[in-house]
């Protein structure tokens, strides 16, 4: 089941795509526990992808892993890391690491994908923001005017691509792709850790370091509403696949829903959601939704990830198998139940959920 059979070299190349020889690495792992498993092997479970194995697990980083995403066609993966490279992955078959994209000088610490796929965001403790094309495995530009770390990144969904960007130096970046400069800033007073933006593109969601998320007019730069609850901060946020929820998770080890519609109750708190501990480390940790809207996923400080009913709260799986804290929690965007998790332990696994 592994991958680690030679593949042609290619010559590496500042900022190429680079084909190595056990550059990365899969192999297949047996067991996954449910949130009551015995750990009993599971092939004698229906399988319900088309993934090698119920889990895989994906080697190559030499350091933290912080971000991955899966493309919009669900096919590809790319993760980013404390090791500053970022590596692209196929998520069937062999889960083959297919290429190498290096040039930030700091740590990845957020990563999106164009629509097409064709191009990949990157966000960095070095700064910067780049974009690569994944056909050459170029880097396209590099994005300068943050002054400090930048933590976060989301993209349009609809009309013009443009960036959003959320950074230790407290502003939101908003940005054209095809330019280095930024089309435009919000300033904030507190260093910004999560950026999202609304399905229609008018309003952006932020959360940081004084515990509030704020949502913003794009237009006017002005705070529209907040909404209060988290206790700490903000390390992730996520427009739900129907664009009427916000998903939060925080430092306070809760993660929580809110009401996004236009006119919702002056009370847009839905749930509270308990069991994913943030751990000692105060990592960044992300959280998603599966496409259907109907579970939401962590990453947690011991090692799990775990995944809630979103309308119900209730636990569905504690998924174990990391060593160290678990900084990213992404659902499948294709039409298999597939959960990818990265964690600080360099590794990352790619189960199927039953």
């Amino acid at each position: 089941m592994s991958s680690g059979e030679k593949r042609p070299a290619d010559e590496p190349i500042g900022g190429q795509l680079v084909k190595r020889p056990n550059l990365g690495s899969s192999r297949a792992l047996a067991t996954r526990n449910g949130a009551g498993g015995n750990g009993a092997l599971i092939q004698a479970e229906p399988r319900t992808s088309g993934l090698n194995a119920p889990v895989m697990e994906l080697t190559g980083h030499t350091g933290e892993i912080f971000a991955a995403k899966f493309d919009p066609t669900g096919n590809m993966i790319a993760s980013g890391s404390f090791d500053r490279n970022i590596m692209l992955w196929r998520t069937y078959g062999d889960c083959e690491n297919y290429g190498l994209l290096t040039g930030h000088k700091g740590a990845v610490l957020d990563l999106q994908w164009s629509r097409d796929s064709e191009i990949l965001f990157s966000a960095s403790a070095d700064m910067h923001l780049a974009s690569w094309d994944l056909t050459s495995g170029q880097r396209i530009r590099r994005y300068v005017g943050h002054e400090e770390i930048v933590n976060s990144l989301d993209i349009s969904k609809r009309g013009e691509e443009l960036l959003f960007s959320g950074s230790d130096d407290g502003t939101i970046g908003i940005w054209d792709p095809r330019t280095k400069n930024a089309a435009d800033y919000i300033a904030t007073d507190f260093p910004i850790t999560a950026v999202a933006i609304s399905e229609a593109g008018n309003e952006i969601y932020t959360g940081g370091i004084d515990n509030d998320i704020k949502v913003w007019d794009v237009r006017k730069k002005q705070v529209v509403y907040k909404m209060l609850g988290h206790n700490d901060t903000i390390t992730s946020l996520r427009v739900s696949p129907d664009s009427q929820q916000l998903l939060s998770y925080a430092m306070d080890s809760t993660a929580r829903t809110w009401d996004i519609r236009p006119f919702a109750p002056a009370e847009r708190h839905i749930r509270t959601f308990d069991g994913a501990p943030c751990g000692m480390e105060q990592n960044l940790i992300k959280g998603s939704w599966d496409r259907e809207g109907k579970k939401i996923g962590v990453g947690a400080g011991d090692g799990t990830v775990v995944i809630w009913g979103s309308d119900t709260g209730k636990l569905l799986y504690k998924l174990p198998g990391h060593k160290g804290t678990v900084n990213c929690a992404e659902f499948g965007t294709g039409t298999d139940p597939l959960i990818l998790s990265a964690s600080s332990d360099r590794r990352m696994l790619l189960g199927e959920l039953k």
